[in-house]
């Protein structure tokens, strides 16, 4: 069939909107219409070439649509049932079993390949092959072609078009902080970062309802949402601002119990241990190049701080999502606050727009006859 999408041609360069040929689902595969998918910033590290996906290729993997057709295998899934499309795996290795599908021993494969498993793509523009399943879905796109492993059916009730981050950065952010640090009612956590990730870790420290609640970020408007949101003190980040004494002094001059960093960036690692009181925990979900190193003071790891990675929110999405949904049905994680809606045609500006830091979470919608 032919669809709409747009296709990272070149590195560094504006995405096209391109017409396609798509492929007839296989027998574990399913066909689904896509309402509406964010973009993420991995999106953009491989569209730039800092991941080794190949171009050309239908970028996206936080989709959210209707099943549209079915493969003769599929089990579960049928027309007209609602989905967000996550990761890929292979359900079958150690991790998968254990319910830690992001760890799958077949990840960078299943996720990173721009292919199926077996080498083949399911998007042609004409005679060239171009490549698809991007996290198992391509979903910057009207119609994508997954595994029935990455679909999570969600209530119809529920609108789609804010439910494609959970399939990544609102999983990340809120799974680790529900699912890594597990805070507790009476603790204090610090949030670096105001993007996506930081912000949906926040939403979840105030459904456990976190004593105090701090968010740190270079950006004052980014602060104002936090605290909308749920922050019970900000810090701006700024040139000449101590941020661990500032975070000492809003926690009784001994430091917060949880560090939460999204960032990604050498520094702010640096300060969100320096943050720790003895015994806190620093989890980082900020994504840094493969080989970077941090330092820390060894005495203060000694003294009983730890620091930990969380990847996905350390969670499986076939139950975690739901989850996210129902507190999304209740108003305790408000996406439409974080999120701005653009049509596919402006996908570029939406991409713009989330660099400059103008919106949190851009989420593109497609179009479809009505």
């Amino acid at each position: 069939m032919k669809i709409l999408a747009a296709v990272a041609e070149q590195k560094q360069q504006a995405l096209a909107i391109r017409t396609l040929d798509l492929e007839e689902p296989r027998d574990s595969e399913v066909r689904v219409k896509i309402v509406a998918a964010g973009i993420c910033r991995t999106d953009l590290d491989v569209r730039d070439g800092y991941l080794p996906t190949p171009l050309p290729v239908v970028l996206g993997h936080e989709g959210a649509g209707i099943v549209d057709k079915v493969g003769a295998a599929v089990t579960g899934f049928q027309p007209g049932d609602h989905v967000v499309l996550s990761i890929g795996r292979c359900g079958q290795c150690e991790p998968c079993k254990q319910g830690q599908p992001a760890f799958c021993v077949h990840h960078m494969e299943l996720n990173f390949s721009g292919a199926r498993r077996d080498g083949s793509a399911c998007l042609h523009n004409g005679a060239s092959a171009v490549h698809s399943h991007f996290f198992c879905q391509s979903s910057h796109a009207t119609y994508a072609v997954a595994d029935q492993t990455s679909l999570v059916k969600v209530p119809r009730e529920v609108d789609l078009k804010f439910l494609g981050p959970l399939a990544c950065g609102v999983m990340t952010g809120a799974g680790g902080v529900l699912n890594t640090l597990k805070p507790t009612a009476d603790s204090s956590v610090a949030i670096f970062g105001a993007g996506t990730v930081g912000l949906s870790g926040l939403m979840a420290t105030r459904i456990i309802g976190c004593a105090r609640r701090i968010v740190v970020d270079n950006k004052q408007a980014r602060l104002d949402l936090a605290k909308e949101l749920g922050a019970t003190h900000t810090v701006l980040s700024e040139p000449g601002v101590d941020v661990a004494s500032k975070l000492r002094e809003l926690t009784d001059g001994q430091g917060v119990h949880y560090a939460f960093e999204s960032s990604g960036v050498r520094p702010v690692i640096a300060t969100a241990f320096d943050s720790l009181r003895e015994m806190g925990t620093l989890v980082m979900t900020g994504v840094l190049p493969q080989g970077s190193t941090v330092e820390f003071d060894a005495w203060k790891l000694l003294r009983g701080r730890k620091v930990i990675g969380s990847v996905m929110g350390d969670t499986d999405p076939d139950t975690f999502i739901p989850q996210l949904v129902e507190y999304y049905r209740k108003g305790q994680l408000p996406l439409e606050k974080i999120s701005r809606i653009y049509p596919l045609e402006s996908i570029n500006e939406a991409i713009a727009d989330g660099i400059s830091g103008k919106v949190v979470k851009a989420i593109v919608t497609m179009p479809h006859e009505h």
